[in-house]
């Protein structure tokens, strides 16, 4: 669990840099974004990432690798979004939101420690692919929690739902990172 937590803290690591230098340039317009709208974005970099993997080729030089970085940040800028609300006009600092969406980071990382105790880190003989669908499954639950107004009768709440989504995406990112230095260690 030791490396996972390790790998875990890297890759997250680079998510919050790519923010904090999106947070710098953009400031902290995305408060103005209702959650369907993050939830929207967050298919969107999804059904690019299946698209590309089916095709196995990019027209747009940004692979797959920054969609998934895309992914852990909107779906931790949701988690801000369902815990404070949306507002008319950007109202935090650049700081305060890091600070905000690095705290929905550790609220996935401490539900992924729960989650590998009792699934023993099934998700690492998973393939990238599998990780990419479950977290199109995830949205189109969101999806349909967000038309049902919120309401369930036996399942978890879109918070629970854009966690794994977190989850997913950065087991996704070590999986090709470890396939990455295993192919540079073959070389």
């Amino acid at each position: 669990m030791d490396k996972t937590l390790e790998q875990y803290d890297q890759v997250t690591d680079t998510c919050m840099e790519l923010f904090m230098k999106k947070a710098h340039d953009y400031g902290t317009a995305w408060r103005v974004l209702r959650v369907p709208s993050l939830t929207d974005q967050i298919l969107i970099k999804a059904q690019r990432i299946r698209t590309l993997q089916q095709l196995g080729e990019s027209k747009v030089e940004e692979g797959i690798r920054p969609e998934l970085i895309g992914i852990v940040n909107y779906a931790a800028m949701a988690l801000v979004q369902v815990d404070k609300g949306v507002v008319e006009a950007p109202d935090l600092k650049p700081k305060e939101a890091t600070e905000l969406v690095r705290a929905r980071i550790r609220s996935a990382r401490d539900l992924m420690q729960r989650k590998n105790h009792d699934y023993g880190e099934a998700w690492r003989s998973m393939r990238v692919s599998s990780l990419v669908d479950l977290i199109l499954m995830k949205l189109l639950r969101i999806k349909q929690i967000e038309d049902n107004q919120g309401a369930t009768l036996v399942s978890e709440g879109i918070d629970a739902n854009f966690l794994d989504i977190v989850n997913y995406a950065v087991f996704a990112l070590i999986l090709m990172n470890e396939q990455e230095d295993s192919a540079i260690g073959r070389s």
